[in-house]
């Protein structure tokens, strides 16, 4: 098993070493990571720390993790658009409606099961080797490690924020020009299903640029510098243009003015967010080449869009 390392970043400055290692080293339980803190397996700059000491920011981290199965899911045959697989990494195109890894409710049928179909050596590896993840109902690119070497690195290159992703949405609203949205995202007070803007949270960046206005709806593009969980649905209805579909953050369903029947009955029919991870960048784990990917928006949300371009034509 490699040994694997990841730099401190600034920001944790003054955190405890057992927080450090389960910002740096999610897919680990925090008990594992202390487990290994105790027996000498974790080494900062060369040296054996306490999990209380406290860090500087900078330093590097040394992690021997002990090779264990630490998948318990059971392999699926769920198929699988994969666009690049080689040695060490997986790309895959995941379709609106797969959860990407169990978890409450959805413990068979995600695509960390049908990733074991694909390749049972992945049992080894935190959640398969699923490196990071969209939400069940958007559609797009995912990156999947082979190793765990690779998985560091990739988890590495998200904590760094050098992973490019973009995305497409369709909003509610008619935006007259891009901007950016950097306003922190936290859970929210009292329904703890849903993620709010919140002083407290997490910071959250999120750029994005006009593609197509339509008169009361615009096809974007997004950027993340940043990945919170529904960061884009949080930050597009924080300005008012939520996306269209978005069962939690789109508010209540309301029909746009001037509305065919045929428009009514898509929007109607259409029952996930706006929204797909079309573009995924990044350095490769062992050749360090810069690599990207781009997969079309699905038939669901062209036939929307087309739907809503069809509209507007109708009303002149």
């Amino acid at each position: 098993m490699p040994i694997l390392t990841s730099k401190v970043p600034d920001e944790m400055v003054g955190m405890r070493l057992d927080q450090v290692l389960a910002e740096i080293f999610p897919d680990f339980s925090r008990s594992k990571l202390q487990t290994w803190v105790k027996s000498g397996r974790v080494r900062v700059d060369g040296n054996l720390l306490k999990s209380k000491d406290r860090l500087d920011g900078g330093e590097i981290i040394e992690l021997d993790a002990e090779p264990e199965r630490v998948v318990e899911s059971v392999a699926e045959k769920i198929p699988l658009n994969i666009v690049y697989e080689d040695d060490v990494l997986i790309i895959i195109n995941k379709p609106a409606g797969l959860v990407v890894h169990p978890g409450a409710g959805n413990w068979t049928g995600t695509l960390q099961n049908a990733l074991l179909y694909h390749d049972i050596s992945l049992d080894k590896l935190p959640r398969a080797g699923i490196v990071h993840r969209i939400d069940k109902d958007t559609s797009g690119l995912l990156m999947v490690a082979k190793t765990l070497q690779a998985h560091s690195n990739l988890v590495n290159q998200l904590q760094e924020r050098t992973i490019h992703r973009e995305y497409l949405a369709i909003t509610q609203g008619r935006m007259t020009a891009g901007g950016t949205i950097d306003q922190p995202i936290g859970r929210h007070s009292v329904e703890r299903l849903r993620f709010a803007v919140r002083r407290e949270g997490k910071q959250a960046v999120t750029h994005y640029r006009v593609i197509e206005r339509l008169k009361r709806h615009t096809l974007v593009q997004v950027k993340l510098e940043t990945g919170r969980t529904h960061q884009i649905r949080v930050h597009m209805a924080h300005i008012r243009y939520p996306l269209v579909g978005d069962p939690i953050y789109g508010g209540r369903f309301q029909l746009p003015a001037g509305c065919s029947e045929r428009l009514e009955s898509v929007l109607r029919g259409f029952k996930r967010q706006a929204l797909h991870a079309e573009k995924l960048g990044l350095c490769h784990p062992v050749t360090q080449e810069y690599c990207q990917w781009q997969v079309a928006m699905p038939d669901d949300m062209n036939s929307l869009l087309q739907a809503l371009r069809d509209n507007d034509a109708e009303l002149g």
